[in-house]
């Protein structure tokens, strides 16, 4: 009897947790066995991190688990450290592995998934590395929501004006959907907690976008990215086009204008980078350093090696200039996938593959609770239309019915009642009260 084959996906990301989400409905008994390895116990929904960090979701519902969601395969909690394709082998750092890499485990296989994603594309500006504050993460999107609110705090209780108007000055850099979005949904949930304080206005907060190049939002075209453009300005967001950060050392950013801003809150949106397992693993990469694959989604000239999503750079078949690959974004990510998930059974069972092609939709962003704008069908939409189209677009792609009703059921709750304006910043750092009443001897409950 044939053994199954295996099949390794590394990342369980977009491109990795909706292929074996195929995979396992699709595969017949028997066929093959899929192992998923990630270094997250989840899939997390990025489109929704913005409506997370202010408060509209709860962090829970913007992730999905891969054990409930992917029951049929086999899922590792661990990072690909090491890929030798030539022997079908990948060699994974467990949360059991130790420093010196005592403890990893080798996975073989037969056909080889790379879906690790990107990582948030930094540059060499001075003070970011200490200072600055990443979105790629629900850990990132929930830590970025209780500092907002600590600041507020802060602003509130003391008296020296250099600090207060530091705290209240919020820098975020990146004029992509990344960056807008969290802006928006921010800038809305700061300024209606601010009337809870009784020395603070929404008018004292100050939020700066800074963006390199002439436009923001490029994906929901010229126009709809001027009406946006409008809509942050008429906020009172200060909106600073073609323009830098040079440095934010110190804790004051300094644009490339000859702007200073003293702030304590500096979020940093400008852009993703592959994954750097990528550059380890002997597989030809792009200048920049994505996989160079076919319109198939196999690894170019490789053998049982395939890519899709973030990592990968795949022909867009259907673009005017020939040569274009498909841009990295989520849309592309969950239609290839699907590709992917086809190709490899045909490939399993010796049947020809098929080239990916999509047909473009369109584009929405949300700049807020019921504000938003759309480039849909070639239809341009904007405000509470555009708004609601956003909601009910990534809720119908959001994975599995239960994770769906979740989110249905948490906005109607959402519109019937007030924002939650709490901040669970200890959270970080849930031991910091025990080992307080270790090292002073009190009793935690001790007044």
């Amino acid at each position: 009897m044939k053994e199954p084959a295996r099949i390794l996906i590394v990342g369980g990301g977009y491109v990795g947790m909706y292929t074996a989400l195929r995979l396992q409905r699709k595969l017949r008994r028997g066929e093959a066995h899929v192992i998923v390895i990630d270094p997250e116990p989840y899939m997390t929904y990025q489109p929704f991190l913005p409506e997370a960090a202010a408060g509209s979701i709860s962090p829970r519902h913007v992730v999905v688990p891969l054990r409930r969601t992917l029951p049929k395969c086999q899922v590792v909690i661990g990072e690909v450290t090491a890929v030798d394709h030539a022997k079908r082998t990948a060699t994974v750092s467990t949360l059991a592995t130790l420093d010196d890499g005592t403890g990893a485990i080798e996975v073989h296989y037969d056909e080889l998934v790379l879906a690790p994603g990107s990582v948030s594309r930094t540059l060499p500006v001075p003070g970011l590395a200490e200072y600055g504050i990443g979105f790629k993460t629900v850990e990132e999107a929930i830590g970025l929501r209780n500092h907002v609110l600590e600041q507020l705090d802060i602003a509130s209780s003391t008296r020296d004006p250099d600090v207060r108007d530091a705290a209240l000055t919020f820098v975020f850099v990146g004029g992509g959907y990344a960056g807008v979005e969290a802006l928006a949904e921010l800038e809305d949930m700061a300024r209606y907690a601010a009337r809870y304080y009784h020395n603070i206005r929404p008018d004292d907060l100050r939020f700066v976008l800074v963006e390199a190049s002439g436009r923001i939002l490029p994906e929901v075209g010229e126009e709809m990215g001027r009406y946006a453009l409008r809509e942050l300005r008429g906020r009172n967001i200060d909106v600073r086009l073609d323009t830098r950060l040079d440095s934010c050392a110190d804790r004051i950013a300094v644009l490339s204008d000859g702007s200073r801003f003293p702030t304590r809150t500096l979020v940093w949106t400008a852009g993703v980078k592959p994954h750097p397992i990528l550059a380890s693993i002997g597989l030809p990469l792009t200048d920049r350093g994505r996989l160079k694959c076919t319109a198939t989604l196999t690894v170019e000239g490789v053998a049982h090696a395939w890519a899709g999503g973030d990592a990968a750079a795949v022909p867009d078949l259907t673009a005017a200039e020939p040569g274009t690959e498909c841009a990295p974004n989520a849309q592309h990510a969950v239609r290839q996938s699907k590709t992917l998930a086809r190709n490899l059974l045909a490939s399993l069972r010796g049947k020809p593959l098929t080239e990916y092609r999509h047909k473009y939709v369109g584009s929405v962003a949300s700049l807020g609770l019921h504000k938003g704008v759309a480039h849909v069908y070639g239809r341009k939409l904007k405000g509470y239309p555009a708004w609601f189209l956003h909601r009910a677009y990534h809720l119908s792609r959001i994975p599995t019915f239960n994770r769906k009703a979740r989110v249905l059921a948490e906005w109607t709750l959402t519109g019937l009642f007030k924002r939650e304006i709490v901040s669970l910043g200890s959270l970080e750092n849930p031991r910091a009260e025990f080992e307080l009443a270790a090292d002073t001897g009190r009793h935690p409950e001790a007044s």
